[in-house]
């Protein structure tokens, strides 16, 4: 099952193997480089049947940090062009996540201690949001998005699908997930307008179905789309939660978007998450079968066997692993070795295995 072939609209992947999205923070202005080149590559040669970029920021003012991914101007484009040429030419499927950061924009990496960076240290201000709420203490007041914000914000997402489609890439993926700004719309936690965009459940959803109406209307027929969300933002009682999501998975299903990649949490710095082995397997387990969308598990996913039961007992159509790719880039081959199932290596690597 693990091994068996994915068919999404016109693109076929050759396994159910997702390499997730993962910031490499090793940007400049935006651009890809030889980094993300090997990074991604390897994995493609690893043996992954779909592997998408990091989160690529649609707007400058939307990365994360100032050394994120960009896909927001023309001159992005051939690099990533040659990334997807290169993941394409390893059997692959290339796919680009497009991201917008909101008011969790500007600030350090991880290993620089995920702090604000200033405007005199290569920072941005003001920040959007869709309501004047700081992500914590310490973090800069952004701004309450006006109409001509969202619009703008609407029309960067479908502009950098046309970019996507330059570059080659087959597959896209919208990130309204973790606390970002799509995100940042749907929870009431970050969402207190009093406007078409907030409030009742169908104006929280209303920006990330506007986004993918816009990025649908460029994006090739014949090419899929998935959407990442959060399926609960892990607050008993308040915030987004999953019935939310099996709503909106119904909502966008109905609206071209061919999968949920159900991840979780980023909304507030708090939330107490009960991390474990497949802990969130169980969103995509009943989205999927609530609303008869394909789906995505992700999270601590690391062995052949927990991988391919996820599959086989029908939780998720993909398993998307991140972390585990970190350490073993050949994860595929290895774990199809575990489950007595023969993939071919690269040419060049055959007398290895």
């Amino acid at each position: 099952m693990l091994f068996d072939p994915l068919k999404l609209r016109d693109v076929t992947l050759r396994n159910r193997i997702m390499v997730s999205p993962m910031c490499q923070y090793s940007s400049e202005d935006g651009l890809a480089n030889d980094w993300h080149l090997v990074h991604l590559g390897s994995r493609a040669v690893g043996g992954a049947g779909l592997v998408l970029t990091e989160a690529a920021a649609v707007e400058g003012r939307g990365r994360i940090s100032p050394q994120d991914l960009g896909i927001w101007e023309d001159a992005q484009i051939d690099m990533l062009q040659r990334i997807a040429s290169f993941v394409r030419a390893q059997g692959a499927v290339a796919g680009v996540q497009l991201a917008h950061a909101g008011r969790k924009a500007s600030t350090s990496r991880p290993w620089e201690g995920n702090a604000p960076v200033e405007v005199n240290q290569g920072g941005w201000r003001p920040l959007l949001a869709p309501s004047a709420l700081p992500f914590k203490d310490g973090h800069p007041v952004p701004e309450a998005m006006s109409a001509d914000h969202i619009r703008a914000v609407t029309k960067a997402f479908a502009q950098a699908a046309g970019r996507a489609m330059e570059a080659g890439f087959q597959l896209l993926e919208i990130h309204a997930a973790h606390g970002y700004l799509l995100h940042q719309f749907l929870s009431p936690l970050s969402n207190t307008r009093t406007d078409a965009y907030g409030g009742a459940f169908e104006n929280r959803v209303r920006l990330l179905r506007e986004v993918v109406a816009a990025v649908r209307a460029i994006w090739w027929e014949r090419l899929p789309l998935f959407v990442r969300i959060s399926a609960t933002d892990w607050v008993e009682g308040a915030g987004w939660d999953l019935e939310q999501s099996v709503q909106l998975s119904r909502l966008l299903k109905a609206e071209g978007v061919d999968l949920i990649d159900c991840s979780s949490g980023g909304t507030v710095p708090d939330a107490k998450i009960p991390t474990g082995p497949g802990y969130q397997t169980p969103f995509a387990e009943r989205i999927r079968r609530d609303t008869g969308i394909l789906t995505g598990a992700v999270g601590m996913i690391t062995s052949a066997e927990q991988a391919e039961t996820i599959l086989r007992t029908g939780q998720a159509d993909l398993v998307i692993l991140a972390r585990e790719f970190l350490r073993d880039p050949y994860w595929p081959h290895h774990a199809a070795a575990k489950l007595h199932v023969k993939i071919p290596p690269p040419v060049q690597y055959g007398r290895a295995f």
